[in-house]
């Protein structure tokens, strides 16, 4: 069997491009990946046509040497944009794999250790009375984990000080109303210094929180390293790492308790597995981050599966938010569908999913830039 050809598709799906990868080969046999690099989906179109020059005629089953090649072969090896290409058609390759063996893709990484995979569900309303009363419809639904977000901006203008305290009160509230066997947690999605983010937890009694997820900047593991000792409130890191050597500081020095991976970001399955597998001897368990389509939540879902080391699988799809029209895209003819709060474990071969790829070449392209937040005094702040 031989590559043939790979095709990358840029669409506007929902709010948002997606960008997902075909590569078919000379047997008729055809995977599907996709990135995670959301926002910059041009830089790693034309990353996916760089490998696409020596990846024709090459044989897709060598997922691990292929891997390899395409991340050693190159000098300036690793980033965002070239591992968010990597793992579009690692998980594309992984689709062949399957398909062509008969199997899941769960079979390629040791078998399952579930049938179903528990997700945690997120709020769509900012802190209130109204985010409350969501959460506890969610948990009538059987979600037993459940994230909020913080206050964000108005008009563009997000002062992080004034978020915390806003909050922190509705958090208190929200543990109160749920009772203590719900996980909580919230994403402030790296908009805290490490001050901002030692005060926001001194707001809070112990056990409001089980987690907080990517509270500050991930760039330098010491940071966080100094925020662990300000708070005993559990870390979920590392939605925006694009390899298991940015992993390698949190899991090594303990840093953190959750690892937010994203499959279409780290470097495919190959690279999620061997994080994974680092992460089990260091009790870090897997908290996947999965924000994007379809194709992330099969591939997600598989590798979840496949982990002996996991909790929940972030889901965009619950009756809180549908985000994207999760779980809905005509486009995806056969995806993965929630079954209360879990995912059933799809054993269709490959990663089980279709794609109406003459559809999605008819969606066009469209530039998105996520959310340009300042401070009153005009300068910049993260989104």
């Amino acid at each position: 069997m031989k590559i043939t050809a790979i095709k990358p598709y840029p669409a506007w799906i929902g709010h948002r491009n997606q960008l997902i990868v075909k590569v078919e080969t000379d047997e008729g046999v055809f995977g599907w990946g996709e990135s995670g690099l959301s926002g910059r989906e041009k830089a790693v179109v034309g990353a996916i046509e760089h490998y696409r020059e020596f990846l024709i005629g090459r044989d897709p089953m060598q997922i691990g040497a292929l891997w390899q090649e395409m991340y050693r072969s190159q000098y300036f090896e690793g980033g965002r944009v070239l591992q968010a290409a990597i793992s579009a058609l690692d998980i594309a390759l992984h689709d062949i794999k399957g398909k062509a063996l008969g199997v899941p893709v769960y079979q390629l990484l040791g078998g399952k250790h579930r049938d179903r995979i528990p997700t945690f569900a997120s709020t769509s309303i900012e802190p209130s009375a109204a985010m409350v009363e969501q959460a506890k419809e969610l948990k009538a639904r059987g979600w037993n984990a459940i994230r909020f977000f913080p206050v964000g901006d108005t008009d563009g203008v997000h002062e992080p000080r004034e978020s915390i305290a806003a909050t922190a009160p509705w958090l208190i509230k929200a543990r109160e109303e749920l009772g203590d066997e719900v996980v909580l947690g919230i994403d402030y999605h790296h908009r805290l210094s490490v001050a901002e983010t030692a005060s926001f937890c001194q707001k809070l009694p112990s056990g409001t929180l089980d987690f907080l997820e990517e509270p500050i900047r991930d760039e330098t593991p010491e940071a966080y390293e100094s925020l662990r000792t300000m708070t005993d409130v559990p870390f979920a890191i590392g939605e925006e790492f694009a390899s298991k050597w940015q992993f390698l500081p949190y899991i090594e020095r303990g840093i953190h308790q959750f690892n937010r991976i994203d499959i279409c970001n780290v470097g495919g399955l190959t690279e999620a597995m061997k994080v994974a597998g680092w992460s089990e001897a260091h009790y870090v368990d897997m908290m996947p981050h999965n924000p994007l389509g379809p194709i992330c939540t099969a591939a997600t879902i598989h590798f979840a599966a496949a982990v002996p080391n996991f909790c929940w699988l972030e889901t965009r799809a619950s009756p809180a938010e549908n985000y994207m029209g999760a779980g809905e895209s005509p486009l995806f003819p056969s995806q993965p569908h929630l079954d209360g709060a879990t995912y059933p474990v799809s054993d269709a071969p490959g990663l089980g999913i279709e794609v109406d790829e003459r559809a999605i070449a008819a969606q066009s392209f469209r530039f998105w830039e996520a959310p340009h937040w300042k401070r009153r005094d005009g300068s910049v702040t993260n989104w």
